[in-house]
């Protein structure tokens, strides 16, 4: 049974997938205790803890457990592939369970045990205009950006500019300017994949909220499907991002994404700190 969740409010969790990095605090019996405050400061990899999201678990009604996503400066995410997988097998090994259900802001989305790894299905994509956050008469095929990227919904926006070669991109540079884009309303992830063959990728991120990060799960699910509609692949891949490997899988009841998890360690956060927040 896990312990940092009965010492303190502001006890956490750091865990990781494929070296996407989260805090994770278990809120279940209690309600939620996240702000945007405390997620910046936690964020903040100088003076708090750091991370690229923070997972809150949380009761719910309507599965095994919810969770809520905020990203490192202080805005909330509606889905987090990776940082479901973490919690997903926490709350296995918390309980002895090889499948959950997990209320998200994406919907319900069932993970299992696949031996070492954790696979969750993260739903179908979103394709269509209608159903992504994109300015008025915008083709999420045929983005109206240099590179002629596409645009995929995974509960949370991604534009996946496909490329000769993934290491040679400014990530930093070009991230940041499309993230803010005006096209994308609501910011977006964007992601660089580069297509080694028909079941192979080597993708590059720059998350909303976060940079440049290690892995991306919503973002590695939704090149998949982008590589996959363009011919370029088929629907079965391993993708390699900077931080590991995660497979994904587009099959007719969503798209699922396997891949490894790490539990760091648990910790609780002073009293000094949450003086900061006061």
């Amino acid at each position: 049974m896990n312990t940092a969740r009965e010492t303190s409010p502001l006890a956490f969790m750091k865990w990781h997938g494929a070296g996407n990095d989260f805090v994770i605090i278990d809120s279940r019996g209690r309600g939620a205790v996240t702000t945007a405050p405390l997620a910046h400061a936690l964020g903040d990899r100088h003076r708090g803890v750091g991370f690229d999201q923070l997972a809150e678990i949380l009761d719910s009604d309507e599965a095994d457990i919810a969770i809520d996503f905020w990203n490192a400066d202080g805005s909330r995410a509606e889905a987090c592939g990776n940082a479901t997988r973490c919690v997903a097998r926490f709350v296995m090994d918390d309980t002895g369970r090889d499948a959950l259900a997990i209320r998200t802001e994406r919907g319900t989305l069932e993970a299992r045990r696949e031996g070492a790894d954790i696979a969750v299905n993260m739903g179908q994509p979103q394709l269509a205009a209608a159903e992504q956050a994109l300015a008025p008469g915008v083709d999420p095929d045929a983005l109206p950006l240099d590179g002629r990227p596409m645009a995929v919904g995974m509960g949370n926006p991604h534009a996946i500019f496909f490329v000769e070669d993934a290491e040679a991109v400014d990530v930093a540079g070009i991230g940041a300017r499309i993230e803010h884009d005006p096209i994308f309303p609501q910011r977006t992830n964007v992601e660089f994949a580069e297509v080694r063959g028909p079941d192979e990728i080597r993708m590059r991120v720059w998350e909303r909220g976060a940079g440049i990060t290690l892995a991306c799960g919503s973002g590695a699910c939704a090149t998949a499907v982008a590589a996959a509609r363009r011919g370029l692949t088929g629907r079965k891949v391993r993708i390699e991002v900077d931080g590991g490997w995660l497979t994904i899988d587009w099959r007719e009841d969503g798209v699922w994404m396997t891949g490894p998890t790490a539990h760091v360690f648990d910790a609780v956060l002073t009293d000094d700190f949450a003086g900061t927040l006061a």
